[in-house]
């Protein structure tokens, strides 16, 4: 899973405000925002992560795993 942090950084490559994230996604823009504060794995319904995530890899963003050493490690970048 991803990381609230994870989602902050992905939505600010994007350019989206948590609104235009919400309004994408079909997530509530409070659900964001609490998903956002978590520095772990935010405490959400499965089917809102999901969602979330895959609107943002839709947008472009690739999200980095903790066992990426290559890439550096847990994080998000666009895609080429």
């Amino acid at each position: 899973m991803i990381t609230g942090a994870q989602i902050r950084a992905a939505r600010m490559l994007v350019k989206w405000t948590a609104a235009d994230l919400s309004q994408r996604s079909g997530v509530g823009v409070l659900t964001i925002y609490r998903a956002e504060t978590a520095d772990a794995t935010p405490n959400m319904l499965h089917k809102n992560m999901v969602a979330i995530r895959a609107t943002l890899e839709d947008a472009g963003i690739i999200f980095l795993d903790s066992g990426d050493i290559i890439k550096g490690g847990r994080g998000v970048r666009m895609r080429r």
